[in-house]
């Protein structure tokens, strides 16, 4: 049966090998956040990691322990993009021939990331990741290239665990954890650590309105497919969840909110404009909550930056509807 959360032991084993790898992210105050959310804000910059994004938590580590009970020349990925860059880098790093699979519709400045890191590409489908995640699925089983899937692979949650080892050390007065929320591994993760070691703290998931899958899921229990996920934030564009995975968060998530286009448009402006940090849409998911979401109840909240991997013409866009 798959594990569908981390212990502490498991995500204890993976901040050990990661930190042969890279430091921790920096969490730092921001000030600017805190005015307008009416509360004690810290982000926490996972787009400092190698490839911009938090995903090479997860996929260095998964491919490794893989590597320890089974011998892999080659891997695959169905992506986005940053989940395809992450293993690109994994495999980079241990050695391994690489291929992923995107969408036909897909983020250009992560597609060119995935390519200088070595790895081959295909295109399949249009925006939607379920033909990406089909053709890889059907390449390894041709193949043997082991499929690399962040959705379900049962080792992958323990690496972004990690981040709420760090989120604990680094603001031990946090009392909520905000998290963009695509797939659900990074929320299972960080979830999983906290809850752990500190119950009392918080765990708020975040999702794109138009791509609500588990947020519906979350609410009712059950799977709830969405008939699209058309949303800026291509991070978090789910429209399948896995049975499991709701599991999961209902037991470990004490909210989910949503966040439009707009919002978190505009948090990409803000974050650049008042902290000099660049985000990509899903990046912002979790800031673009808080400064929608006013508290008079002076919470100390840590909202996670995912990911800096944005295109001119989003960051052009997010400029002009904050203008």
């Amino acid at each position: 049966m798959r594990k569908i959360r981390p212990t502490l032991a498991d995500i204890l084993s993976a901040r050990k090998f990661l930190a042969g790898h890279f430091a921790p992210t920096r969490l730092v105050e921001a000030a600017s956040v805190s005015r307008v959310a009416g509360r004690r804000v810290f982000l926490k910059l996972e787009m400092e990691l190698p490839t911009g994004s938090f995903k090479v938590r997860g996929a260095l580590w998964a491919l490794s322990e893989k590597l320890r009970t089974q011998a892999i020349r080659e891997v695959t990925a169905s992506s986005t993009g940053n989940h395809g860059a992450a293993v690109a880098y994994a495999a980079r790093k241990l050695g391994l021939k690489a291929t992923i699979f995107l969408p036909e519709k897909n983020n250009p400045l992560k597609r060119a990331r995935i390519a200088a890191l070595g790895a081959a590409i295909v295109e399949k489908g249009s925006e939607d990741l379920a033909a990406a995640w089909k053709a890889a699925e059907e390449y390894s089983q041709t193949t043997g290239a082991y499929f690399l899937n962040d959705a379900t692979d049962p080792a992958l949650p323990a690496g972004p665990g990690t981040i709420g080892c760090e989120i604990l050390e680094q603001a031990p007065e946090a009392q909520a954890v905000y998290v963009p929320m695509g797939d659900t591994a990074l929320i299972r993760g960080v979830a999983a650590a906290i809850k752990q070691q500190k119950p009392s703290v918080k765990v708020i998931g975040v999702q794109a309105a138009t791509a609500p899958s588990y947020f519906l899921s979350w609410k009712s229990g059950a799977p709830t497919e969405t008939e699209s996920c058309n949303t800026i934030a291509d991070g978090l564009a789910t429209r399948t969840p896995d049975a499991k995975n709701v599991r999961a968060i209902r037991e470990l998530v004490d909210d989910v909110v949503l966040v439009s286009d707009d919002e978190m448009l505009r948090a990409i402006a803000f974050l650049s404009a008042q902290e000099q940090l660049i985000a990509e849409p899903a990046g912002a998911a979790a800031t673009a909550a808080l400064l929608q979401r006013k508290s008079g109840n002076s919470e100390n909240a840590v909202a996670l930056i995912t990911g800096a991997n944005v295109q001119q013409d989003v960051l052009e866009r997010a400029m002009h509807i904050a203008a």
